[in-house]
């Protein structure tokens, strides 16, 4: 692919789980497909992540694709929860199965895309010169790949090593008899603290806002333990697809109020001990009835209550702020143990605020701090961020990030009012970041290749969500939201952490299964809430 000017059927943007199964079935349906990606390789958040302890929250044997049996079984997979270097030496062996490397370039950041209403067609422009152009343009994006660092006054001044865990280099920094710090408290700062704490002959952990973490119980998959998985995973698979996230895992069958009260504890700890996020699953309606959730809180306390000794340190890691399950459930091996150590202490930032970075160091309201190493772990522009960066045009040169800065719209989280032809992988309105993400975007990739073949065979040029079918699917998302407690929480699901980002609940909430069969009841229909246009 020497030519900097190239004419396609489809351009793939993104070469993670949705963007890889997209290119794979795409050229298996015979399209001209052309992958796009800013890494170096496959993997999408997986090649990007790979700060110390990485490690994904969905068990290894669910967070996999499902399209193939024979793939299912070759690769062996050799922990519960793997890492990020297990998850992207999969992800590769996969593209090396299906030769996806051919269809992509990588090392190209797509830096804008324009829609030309009389040819039908997309024009997508890379920072290294590439000019591309499809007929269909399907944005493989990832929903947690746009890192964000705070704006905190002499951020830049700092003259020792700056880190970001979603950036991490590929040579990992030997902490060893350094002053670290840590600023941030989300999954990945959960997940690496403890393992910097290892080395580090100080570490201070600055925290805006605690936040509920469960131990991952994480082992190693024997022998005996994976020829059981082999065996009923045709099984699991079909719980899976059926389920409300994507996994096999469901609540207790009996309702929280029909439980006598000095049994429910036993029925957490079952939760608890599965691990994780799985915890929010204890019972059903545990993020959506206060008493309910307030019962898992008081749970959780007690846990973490009997871990961390300081009473003050223990007060500060506590979360207040949120629901239990309404920010998702960080899932750690050892986070709260950490902060017993001597050589590690942990800085409220409600109760003293950071005035400024020096170059010795950090300065909150109370004093400065010198440090060797500064780790920050601040998260992401969610779910929008990855496709508003991009100059995307299009009828009329309408820009996406204009037409999303009241919130983002779309039809079934797939279409974009004004924008035709472009397709959107695991956008807002889709269940993504709520379910397995190995499943979502096949379901998600498939979808897009089921609506264009269809364009194709019924002689459609273009296809575009109609404003109005997009306006009803953004508030049924919306009403859904509001039955739960999840709008309460200032998440990354509503945009908060973002300053001036509109606020909305961004993924679909309905559950996987519900979704798919919504989606394809559309699809059965013959697209209705589409416009589809013969030009």
């Amino acid at each position: 692919m020497s030519d900097t000017h190239t004419h396609h059927d489809l351009i793939v943007v993104g070469a993670g789980f949705a963007g890889m199964y997209t290119v794979i079935h795409g050229v298996r349906a015979g399209l001209d497909v052309l992958g796009l990606e800013a890494g170096n390789d496959v993997g999408g958040t997986w090649y990007w992540n790979r700060y110390p302890g990485a490690r994904c929250d969905v068990e290894s044997i669910d967070y996999s694709f499902s399209f193939d049996e024979d793939l299912q079984r070759e690769w062996r997979w050799t922990e519960r929860y793997a890492t990020q270097p297990e998850i992207h030496r999969y992800l590769a062996y996969v593209a090396d199965r299906y030769d996806v490397r051919r269809s992509f370039r990588f090392g190209e950041f797509v830096d804008g895309a324009d829609w030309d209403e009389d040819t039908q067609r997309w024009t997508v422009r890379t920072r290294d010169g590439l000019v591309a152009s499809a007929r269909w343009l399907v944005m493989a994006t990832g929903s947690l790949s746009t890192p964000i660092l705070p704006d905190i006054p002499g951020r830049d001044s700092f003259a020792g090593d700056v880190y970001q865990t979603s950036v991490w280099p590929d040579e990992h920094p030997d902490f060893a008899g350094q002053r670290v710090a840590v600023i941030g408290t989300g999954s990945s700062a959960v997940q690496s603290i403890p393992i910097f704490a290892e080395s580090a002959d100080e570490l201070v952990v600055y925290q805006r806002t605690a936040n509920y973490s469960v131990p991952a119980f994480n082992r190693l998959l024997d022998d005996a333990e994976w020829d059981q998985v082999l065996e009923r995973y045709d099984e699991r698979r079909e719980l899976s697809w059926n389920g409300l996230a994507g996994s096999p895992w469901g609540s207790h069958p009996i309702p929280f109020e029909d439980v006598p009260e000095d049994e429910r504890d036993a029925i957490f700890e079952e939760a608890w001990e599965r691990g994780g996020v799985l915890f929010a699953k204890a019972f059903q309606g545990l993020t959506a009835k206060p008493e309910i959730n307030a019962a898992a809180r008081d749970f959780f306390e007690r846990k973490i209550g009997g871990i961390v000794q300081d009473p003050q340190t223990l007060a500060d890691l506590t979360p207040h702020n949120h629901a239990i399950g309404t920010k998702r459930i960080c899932t750690d091996s050892g986070y709260f143990e950490t902060f017993n150590l001597p050589h590690v202490d942990l800085v409220n930032l409600r109760r003293d605020p950071i005035v400024e970075i020096s170059p010795e160091g950090i300065r909150t309201e109370s004093g400065a701090r010198g440090f060797d190493v500064i780790v920050y772990a601040t998260g992401f522009d969610a779910m929008t961020g990855s496709l508003t960066r991009i100059d995307i045009r299009g009828r009329d040169g309408a820009l996406l990030r204009d037409a999303w800065a009241d919130g983002a719209t779309t039809y079934l989280g797939v279409a974009v009012p004004g924008f035709p032809n472009l397709l959107v992988l695991n956008g807002p309105g889709t269940p993504s970041v709520l379910s397995n993400m190995a499943l979502t975007s096949e379901q998600q990739g498939d979808y897009a290749l089921r609506l264009i073949a269809y364009s194709d065979e019924n002689g459609y040029t273009s296809v575009e969500a109609r404003a109005d079918s997009a306006h009803a699917w953004d508030a049924h998302g919306a009403e859904l939201a509001g039955k739960t407690l999840f709008g309460d929480a200032e998440s990354w699901y509503t945009g908060a952490n973002i300053a001036g980002k509109a606020r909305g609940f961004l993924p679909y909430i309905g559950g996987f299964r519900p979704y798919i069969d919504r989606v394809d009841a559309v699809a059965a229909e013959g697209y209705p809430g589409f416009v589809l246009t013969r030009a």
